[in-house]
């Protein structure tokens, strides 16, 4: 099955908690603190590969979870570092931003990675608080704890040309001739539900068409199978446009050639600009004469003289587009990736505070500047706590309770520190 939008979760490691230890040995009965920090969570990257060409795997997995960090311990040694979690994407993924629908990242070549979250800092161990004035520091500091994120992939086939037009038009039958792709070909519309990829070798050199299936009028609205599949003609350098000239599904050529351009248009108005290659498919299938009279038709009115005449069963013009295309792609830069909003994905909340009054009248206090704070408090420790005390007097957060209505005696909840306000 072809898949290629999903909304999947995503978690950095937490932080591992630093230790609380004393220096032990038969030379030392009482040493000074030697608690080590904890290891950092681990972090979520996305890596492309050639290997996939389809989404399909996250169907059925869609949360991902990076290992957290592992404790400190005795003897200064550091924990160890959560592993990270790398989720594999076909080439050609991009990120979005579900929040606003925007491109965070563009996946475009194989091998290319985009870190999108960060694994938690691990919290520092005893040993790290000692000072001249607390020489033996009872308390630790515990790990960065970060917040899980929604991200969704969306995958925009990777191909130098696009192959596009009505069903039914021979797409599928040409690749399978121009190429060592082997789509499915049938007689009846819809035959293909998802772009078909191959790699058409000509004079030495290759190049890589894809057959963007299920165009039809109003696909950019939705209508048909052409609105899922539109995202896939965005990165493509040339435009193979097959037009039936023998309207064998009863449709008039003209008007094909007419509908397929605006349904690319009303997607994106960029995609008018893409150079495209006109080419009159089952020529066989109508005589000498009213093919002549249709192609005069097609150059009065749209003043195009340059196509090509094709018949994928005879293997009549197969050759002569193969080449046309590498003499205009020769011509054609490489597009760029696509263009990525200036969004930190990872960004930590460091300033925020935010107070709120809870239905049994405690006040709650949060925010990333006050919970980056309070993970290194321990209530038990005098020394800790009066730390913590004087910081939120130099922060004003007990001037925000005050002028939230804050009294003596009300209680106070910050992460997992409640204490009572005493003036």
């Amino acid at each position: 099955m072809f898949l290629d939008r999903v909304k999947i979760s995503i978690k950095a490691g937490n932080g591992g908690k630093g230790a609380v230890s004393f220096l032990r040995n038969a030379q030392t009965a009482n040493g000074g603190p030697d608690g080590g920090d904890g290891g950092k969570g681990g972090d979520i990257i996305f890596k492309a590969t050639d290997e996939l060409n389809t989404l399909y795997s996250f169907r059925f997995k869609k949360k991902f979870v990076a290992e957290n960090g592992s404790d400190g311990s005795s003897k200064n040694q550091t924990g160890k570092s959560g592993k990270n979690e790398i989720i594999l994407v076909p080439t050609g993924t991009v990120l979005i931003n579900p929040e606003n629908d925007k491109i965070i990242a563009d996946l475009s070549e194989n091998g290319k990675e985009f870190r999108a979250l960060k694994g938690g800092a691990g919290g520092h161990g005893n040993n790290y608080f000692k000072s001249s004035i607390k020489q033996a520091p009872s308390f630790s500091q515990t790990g960065e704890t970060v917040k899980g994120k929604e991200v969704i992939l969306e995958l925009k086939t990777i191909a130098d040309v696009g192959l596009i037009g009505f069903p039914n038009v021979g797409k599928s039958t040409l690749l399978s001739v121009i190429s060592n792709a082997n789509p499915k070909i049938a007689n009846y519309p819809f035959t293909t539900i998802y772009p078909n990829l191959g790699v058409v070798e000509v004079l030495g050199e290759t190049y890589v068409v894809a057959d963007i299936p299920g165009l039809i009028e109003g696909a950019s609205e939705g209508l048909g199978l052409g609105h899922y599949f539109l995202k896939h003609v965005e990165r493509v350098r040339l435009l193979v446009h097959l037009i039936d000239i023998s309207e064998s599904e009863g449709r008039d050529f003209l008007n094909d050639y007419i509908v397929i351009n605006d349904e690319l248009k009303k997607y994106r108005e960029t995609l008018k600009d893409v150079k495209q290659i006109a080419v009159f498919s089952k020529c066989d299938l109508i005589d000498d004469e009213e093919l002549k009279e249709k192609l005069e038709k097609f150059e009065e009115k749209f003043k195009i003289k340059d196509y090509i005449l094709l018949s994928s069963i005879s293997y009549r013009g197969v050759e002569e587009l193969k080449k046309k295309i590498l003499e205009n792609l020769k011509k054609i830069p490489k597009k760029p990736p696509l263009e990525v909003e200036d969004f930190d994905f990872d960004k930590k909340d460091v300033q925020n505070i935010e107070i709120r009054r809870t239905d049994d009248g405690s006040f709650e206090v949060s925010g990333g500047r006050i919970e980056n704070l309070a993970r290194g408090v321990i209530i038990s420790d005098p020394r800790s706590f009066a730390y913590f005390q004087t910081r939120l007097k130099e922060m004003g957060v007990i001037d925000m309770l005050l002028e939230k209505g804050m009294k003596d005696g009300d209680t106070v909840i910050i992460k997992d520190i409640t204490f009572e306000y005493t003036e």
